[in-house]
Parts: structure tokens; C-alpha cells; sequence
């Protein structure tokens, strides 16, 4: 009877151990399932990655060569040039100055893009005039605007109208507004608006509206635009220039200044992208050298 009672007793046992192993194999299985499936993906993302990249690396050496060679080739022209054909020479030297310029905000943001990648970027406080900061934003890009025939708008929104003030960080500031002003004249309609307008809030945070007519964003593609290589027109023979990093960008200078990027659009009825930050608290004296000479007029140099 002890006997049965024993064998009973281990078949019982060994059964439950062949139950336990089977759950566990069934786990195992599962995770192993689980974890293929997790480096099929990765490895997906990792094909895509590399693809975004070498789309990038051929659109941004596209951008760069493409000006020098053209400055190469106008500059030649100008110096062949007979010396009595002077309107000949101001318009290849106004091509030459658009394509410097574009070379120069390329060359801007990758290098910003680079500081961000290595973790080596830091805010240098300064008061800075936000009028004549966005002043001397459109000024820079009045030849975009004049070529586009577009209608620059530019306003103050503070009741009073005075000029704003702000201690923030000039350059990140103007890297960003440049990012976006760029995309509002390369996606705009010719003839139509591209507005710039700015002015504080109750929680005394700096906004500035940058507002286009032109060609919107869809619901889809508003989820990847702040991807760095990432360009929502992606046509080989697109028109409108440019890498894909800007956004990438602001979205870093954004939140390395403690704001937020806000957008509203629709396909083919405009955009409007919000940029919001708060004052910086950092103790600073220092003037920003936009609108310096709001503050050292021609009677203050005078004493000098």
C-alpha cells in the first residue's frame, strides 16, 4: 500500500515538474517570439535610418556644391565681363550674394545641428530688442521675399506697442525665426502674405507668430517634421531648398530654452508655427548686438 501511495505520490510530482517545464518552454518561446520581433523591427528601423542618411548626406552636398559652383562660374563672369556692361555685373553679383546666403544659413545649421549632437550646446544670455531682431530678419531676407513677390507683415502685439525687451539667448532665437521664416517664404504662394508677429503674455513668456499662405501641412506629416533627415518634400526635382535639419533644430534650441513649439495647419490653407519661451532668470547685463543702437545712439558714441 506504501508503495502505491509513493509511486502515486512521484507520478504526481513528476507530473507537475513536466507541467512546469512546458509553461516555462511555452514562456521562453513567447519571450523569444517577442524579442525577434523586437529585432526585426529595430533592424527595420536601422535600414530606414540609414536610408534617411544617405538621402540626407546626397541633399545636403547637393546644397552645398550646387552654390559654389555657381559662385564659381558667376564670379568668372563678372571678372570676364567687359567693364562698361555694369548692370550685366550687379545681377550676377546679386546671384552671387542669394547663393552666399543660402550657403551661409546651410552651413549654420549644420553646425548647430553638430553642437547638439555632441550635447555641447549652451544658452548665452543677453537682452535682447526683439523688434529689431525681427526687423533685421526680414531685411536679410528681402530678396527671398521680393523674388516670391510676397507681402511682409511685421507687428507688435502688445497693447501699447513698445518695443520688446527680452533676456533670452539672441543667436539660438535667430537661428530658430530664421528656420522658420525660410520655410514660410520656400513653401508660401507667390503673392501672397508671410507675417512675423510677436509680443508677451500674462505669464510674461515671449511669443512670436510665424504665419504663411502657402501649401500647409497634413495631419501626417505634421508627426515627422521635427525628425532630424527628415524632409516632407522629398522630390528629386523639388524647388524648394533645404536639408531637413531647421526643425530638428528649433525643436533642441526650443526646449534647451525651456519653451515650446506650437503648430496650426492645414493642406493648402497656410501655416502658423508659435514659438513660446519664457524669460530667462540668469542675472545678465549684456545687450545683444541686434538693436544695439536703441541703446548707444549717435549722442552716446559721441562721448567716445
Amino acid at each position: 500500500m506504501d508503495n502505491i501511495q509513493s509511486q502515486n505520490i512521484t507520478d504526481e510530482v513528476l507530473l507537475n515538474e513536466l507541467s512546469s517545464r512546458i509553461e516555462k518552454y511555452k514562456n521562453a518561446v513567447e519571450s523569444l517570439n517577442t524579442l525577434n520581433k523586437q529585432l526585426l523591427d529595430l533592424n527595420k528601423k536601422l535600414s530606414e535610418s540609414e536610408a534617411m542618411k544617405s538621402h540626407f548626406i546626397s541633399n545636403i552636398t547637393n546644397e552645398i556644391i550646387n552654390p559654389f559652383a555657381s559662385i564659381l562660374g558667376l564670379s568668372k563672369s563678372i571678372v570676364e565681363c567687359p567693364d562698361t556692361d555694369v548692370n550685366r555685373m550687379k545681377r550676377m553679383a546679386s546671384l552671387i550674394h542669394r547663393e552666399a546666403f543660402s550657403l551661409d544659413f546651410q552651413f549654420k545649421n549644420i553646425f548647430a545641428a553638430a553642437e547638439i549632437e555632441a550635447g555641447e550646446i549652451q544658452p548665452i544670455i543677453a537682452v535682447v530688442n526683439i523688434d529689431e531682431l525681427i526687423a533685421s530678419l526680414f531685411e536679410q531676407y528681402s530678396r527671398e521675399i521680393e523674388i516670391k513677390r510676397l507681402v511682409k507683415v511685421c507687428k507688435n502685439l502688445n497693447p501699447d506697442g513698445q518695443q520688446i525687451l527680452f533676456k533670452t539667448d539672441q543667436d539660438k532665437l535667430q537661428v530658430i525665426l530664421s528656420n522658420l521664416l525660410c520655410n514660410a517664404i520656400n513653401f508660401n504662394r507667390p503673392d501672397h502674405k508671410v507675417e512675423i508677429s510677436f509680443g508677451t503674455n500674462e505669464a510674461g513668456e515671449l511669443y512670436i507668430n510665424v504665419i504663411d499662405e502657402g501649401l500647409g501641412i497634413s495631419p501626417e506629416n505634421q508627426k515627422i517634421i521635427y525628425d532630424r533627415f527628415m524632409r516632407v518634400d522629398t522630390g528629386i526635382n523639388s524647388i524648394n531648398r533645404g536639408h531637413g535639419l531647421g526643425l530638428s533644430i528649433n525643436k533642441a534650441y526650443i526646449d534647451l530654452l525651456g519653451g515650446r513649439l506650437e503648430l496650426e495647419s492645414l493642406e493648402n490653407s497656410g501655416s502658423r508655427f508659435t514659438v513660446i519661451i519664457p524669460e530667462s532668470q540668469e542675472s545678465s547685463s549684456d545687450y545683444s548686438d541686434e538693436g544695439n543702437e536703441v541703446f548707444f545712439g549717435d549722442s552716446e558714441l559721441e562721448m567716445f
